[in-house]
């Protein structure tokens, strides 16, 4: 893709309909259990409706997609891991033997693997999809993290990575040493929020390395000012993640096609920041799954105006809070769809 190739973001259609929701709140108000029992199910139950078109809920080949890649900023000591355990990961997810592996088999998910941008050559494998970008990003400290070319290529594989995936529903996950550090500086800069705030421990940083990254990432920020008017795309090349980019354009694809698209933790949500500010239409489409242990992934589900169905303290990512969360969306569809109205079980209302 050269600098004059016409980039195209998909067209995604916003789900409000007022006809539509006052129907299916009307069903869920008449439910055999008292106004607003279900709690947040209702609201999910409405979402699942909309984005469906219909009064009736079906969840169909849920697909599970965990983008990797690696990052130049690790050169900085950002992460408590060494780099080479990307690949490690990545090596055990296609034996079968990571937590998400465990919860796509409990949960019936087919698990694809993307190599976004991995450091290393990595071996043949069904499950693996190789969308190698480059071999990691540059140190963002130094200079962008990828060419605006790079970023729009990782955006249109993740949209192709999507669209030939079978199912309405998708969940998507990462894994990336260091990824925390582009996730917190893209909700720094699309957010306005402080690194401080922003910014936490990752894979398990002690108080003088959290220190240490905040300054990392202070200083990365400085050395990529904001622009005016906001350019996303240039955004997205200096600070962000093949990973990122990638979860992206798959976010932007799968609201284009109408799917469910369950978001996992910090890293998932970075690429949800950065998918909305490309089309705010595809923020309908997002079930938050979970509010993860890292400090910026409440600011950031803020700012999306994102209530979350989890709180676990996870930090794993992988899309594990994704998958954790897929049983209440069951129960949402569920008893939207089988549970007796006050009508047809012949009892009586308030």
């Amino acid at each position: 893709m050269n600098e004059q190739t016409p980039f195209r973001l998909p067209a995604i259609e916003a789900t409000s309909n007022a006809a539509l929701a006052a129907r299916l709140r009307h069903k869920i108000d008449h439910k055999t259990k008292p106004l607003g029992a279900l709690g947040a199910l209702e609201d999910l139950a409405l979402q699942l409706g909309l984005i469906q078109r219909q009064e009736s809920i079906t969840l169909r080949e849920p697909q599970m997609v965990v983008f990797a890649a690696d990052h130049g900023i690790a050169a900085e000591g950002v992460s408590a891991y060494p780099q080479a355990v990307t690949v490690q990961m990545v090596g055990n997810m296609l034996a079968g033997g990571a937590a998400i592996n465990v919860f796509a088999r409990q949960h019936g998910f087919a698990l694809r693997v993307v190599d976004a941008g991995v450091a290393a050559e990595l071996p043949a494998h069904p499950q693996l999809l190789p969308r190698k970008i480059g071999y990691g990003t540059k140190n963002l400290c130094q200079g962008p993290a990828m060419s605006r070319d790079q970023a729009k290529a990782a955006l249109s594989a993740g949209m192709h990575v999507l669209q030939a995936l079978p199912g309405n529903v998708v969940a998507l996950g990462e894994m990336g040493i260091a990824n925390t550090s582009p996730a917190a500086l893209l909700l720094a800069r699309l957010a306005g929020t402080r690194i401080e705030d922003a910014t936490g421990r990752g894979t398990g940083l002690d108080d003088p390395q959290l220190l240490h990254k905040q300054d990392v990432l202070r200083r990365a920020l400085a050395r990529h000012p904001m622009s005016q008017p906001l350019d996303v795309l240039g955004v997205l090349a200096a600070l962000g993640g093949f990973e990122i980019a990638m979860m992206a354009g798959a976010m932007l694809q799968a609201a284009s096609e109408r799917r469910v698209v369950l978001v996992d933790g910090f890293i998932a949500g970075a690429a949800a920041l950065v998918a909305h500010a490309l089309v705010p239409a595809v923020r309908d489409y997002l079930v938050f799954c979970h509010r993860s242990a890292e400090t910026g992934h409440r600011q950031l589900l803020a700012r999306l105006e994102a209530k979350p169905l989890l709180e676990l303290d996870l930090r794993l990512g992988e899309g594990t809070g994704a998958l954790l969360a897929w049983p209440l969306v069951q129960s949402a569809a569920n008893f939207l769809n089988e549970m007796a109205s006050f009508e047809s079980a012949g009892v009586s209302q308030k």
